[in-house]
């Protein structure tokens, strides 16, 4: 079977801490889920599970995890200073263990409170080597690693709709990679994630949001090859 590599596969994350997946994976796993949740954050409670949960201080997965919130990435020096950073910005953050089932052990659920209140919940795994996957937002079970630029969609589960997103991206000339839909039951609200070849910018996403049957757009544009 074939496989999709990405570069933390081939030669392993640039990273600040001694482990790819406590380090490395958990700033890039909490970086993608500020960027899920958006606006200004102002309390984080992070529940981890396995070896996260046992080994966290000692492998500084939550300064990766603060920092990531931050918008830091596993690289940036100041990743062993998110504790300070967070403080000064009046970031609250809380540390629990939690027992998930049939999850990879380098897991954490992220409850994140914003400034207008709303919350937002992303559960998501370190899957080694600086890797993630993604699988849950906001109750709602949804699959992808964050390695491209990702459309996440809450929509009415009513015929057309995927076609009308598709067609969108196609008269943008945005490639689409992988496209997953998800839905509780038929005829209500459906979640999309859908991976593509390039970024998606914000005029696009305008377009997107005045199509009436979507609920809520987001969009995660990680940093692209050949990009500083």
């Amino acid at each position: 079977m074939n496989k999709n590599y990405s570069v933390f596969d081939i030669i392993g994350p640039i990273m600040i801490g001694p482990s790819s997946s406590h380090t490395a994976g958990a700033a890039r796993l909490a970086k993608i889920s500020a960027l899920i949740a958006g606006g200004n954050i102002k309390k984080v409670q992070f529940l981890l599970h396995g070896s996260f949960a046992k080994t966290y201080k000692g492998h500084g997965t939550d300064k990766a995890l603060v920092a990531g919130i931050l918008g830091m990435d596993p690289w940036d020096e100041n990743l062993k200073k998110s504790f300070e950073i967070a403080k000064k910005r009046n970031l609250e953050i809380s540390f629990s263990e939690i027992e998930m089932e049939n999850v990879h052990p380098n897991t954490v659920e992220f409850i994140i409170t914003k400034e207008d209140g709303s919350i937002s919940t992303v559960i998501g795994s370190s899957i080694g080597g600086g890797n993630i996957l993604i699988f849950n937002i906001d109750g709602q079970e949804v699959e992808f690693r964050g390695d491209y630029p990702t459309l996440i969609t809450k929509h009415k589960d009513t015929p057309g709709i995927i076609a009308k997103i598709s067609t969108l991206l196609y008269n943008e000339n945005i490639n689409i990679g992988t496209m997953k839909v998800y839905r509780d039951s038929k005829g209500t609200t459906a979640t999309m994630a859908l991976e593509t070849d390039s970024l998606i910018d914000d005029d696009k996403i305008e377009k997107l949001k005045e199509i009436s049957e979507i609920y809520s757009v987001k969009i995660i544009n990680p940093i692209m090859e050949g990009e500083q």
